[in-house]
């Protein structure tokens, strides 16, 4: 079987290559945008003030989540139809992808902000500093690690969900194990799990070394004393 499957790889290099430039955009668009949705909505429900909207909003969250993939691709392609959308294909794979890693990301960006101490805060009021600049130079900075792990979380997630969203037209290494399962072709099926398995701790990898760059020098030292 192994050697099947090595075989398959090396003959067909090139097109399995594709298929992981395609997984890799799907990924790539949909966490992108979950980003900028979680990290904004993060920002604005970590107010103090808001506490009531932040339980709303993180509970919604949790909901979403709980909607097996097959499902939620089977019910975005008639809400897409009918909004004269294309239903198959590219755009539903990042509507799903955007609402299954928007959950890690959301969360971890109100816990990183809410979890900042409040004596730093203080600190830089005493300052003279805005909300806007406590925001930018102090919240967000020491609740980068917390976002990080979010968005590590929610990528991991999406690559595997990704494989999913070729039963719409979505292309990406789900096409191997898909057509391994209908033709009884077990080459093809470790083909593409083994690509996706390498391709989500190959990105695992680089985003933590991304996340140790971003990370606030102090933050990055205390953490490796304890460790």
């Amino acid at each position: 079987m192994f050697a099947e499957t090595w075989q398959y790889a090396v003959t067909h290099w090139e097109y399995l290559l594709q298929l992981v430039v395609q997984h890799l955009q799907i990924i790539a668009v949909g966490n992108g945008i979950g980003v900028a949705v979680g990290v904004t909505v993060g920002i604005i429900i970590s107010d103090p003030g808001r506490s009531g909207l932040a339980d709303v909003v993180l509970y919604l969250s949790q909901i979403m989540m709980t909607i097996p993939s097959m499902a939620l691709f089977g019910l975005l392609m008639p809400v897409l139809a009918g909004l004269a959308l294309p239903s198959i294909g590219y755009l539903p794979a990042i509507i799903a992808l955007v609402a299954y890693g928007l959950l890690p990301i959301l969360r971890n960006t109100y816990t990183g902000l809410r979890g900042v101490d409040p004596a730093m805060i203080e600190a830089g009021r005493g300052m003279g500093m805005s909300n806007r600049q406590i925001l930018f130079r102090i919240k967000l900075p020491l609740a980068i690690p917390v976002i990080m792990a979010g968005l590590r979380n929610a990528v991991v997630l999406n690559i595997g969900i990704a494989t999913v969203a070729v039963v719409i037209g979505a292309g990406g290494l789900g096409v191997p194990i898909f057509r391994g399962i209908r033709n009884f072709r077990p080459d093809l099926i470790l083909s593409g799990a083994i690509l996706v398995s390498l391709l989500a701790v190959a990105v695992d990898v680089l985003l933590g070394q991304i996340e140790n760059r971003v990370t606030p020098k102090g933050i990055r030292l205390s953490r490796e004393q304890q460790q």
